[in-house]
């Protein structure tokens, strides 16, 4: 039933999107958080693919994201952007890696958005249950974290955005209002 999920999921990706990752490097060390040296290993292959992945992006100036982990890489916060009918829409990006990672993907949060759209979770979680996770279970543990962002949360982005501000409830960066007072002034 995964396979076919999986099957499922992978077919549904735009040619584009194939290219994408097939571009960006496969991990190969099966190691969490709670596995001391392996975890270190791990991070290595994670900021290799990483580091691809934003280059590769930066070269077909499709740069949409920075992301980074703290000290030993468990928590990771950034920002990413997209951009509908040419307005800027940036949002604040964090997950925490889970003890069993890489078996258990982590959830993608979007604080900003939390209770604007059905495909996400409380607290600001998007959904990535339906088309991503059997990907993800099919790849463990060649999957991480830049797959993650070109798998999930980049096409998340292309799907709920366009749909967030036409029903007014996002508003483009440049859109929003700005008080000309400066800083401190009445």
């Amino acid at each position: 039933h995964v396979d076919s999920q999986a099957g499922q999921a992978f077919a549904m990706l735009s040619q584009k999107t194939k290219e994408t990752v097939s571009k960006i490097p496969l991990c190969a060390t099966r190691a969490g958080p709670r596995d001391k040296e392996k975890w270190v290993a791990r991070l290595k292959e994670e900021l290799k693919a990483l580091i691809t992945y934003v280059n590769n992006n930066k070269k077909n100036d499709n740069d949409w994201f920075f992301i980074s982990p703290n000290a030993d890489g468990t928590q990771w916060s950034g920002k990413c952007w997209t951009y509908h009918e040419m307005h800027k829409y940036e949002f604040n990006v964090n997950f925490e890696i889970p003890i069993t990672y890489p078996v258990t993907p982590f959830e993608i949060v979007l604080p900003e958005l939390d209770g604007k759209t059905v495909k996400m979770y409380r607290g600001g979680k998007i959904c990535l249950s339906a088309h991503f996770k059997p990907l993800w279970s099919k790849n463990v543990p060649r999957f991480g974290v830049a797959h993650a962002l070109a798998l999930g949360l980049a096409p998340w982005l292309a799907a709920e955005i366009p749909s967030l501000v036409d029903a007014g409830l996002i508003t483009a960066k440049s859109d929003k209002k700005t008080n000309d007072k400066p800083e401190g002034s009445k």
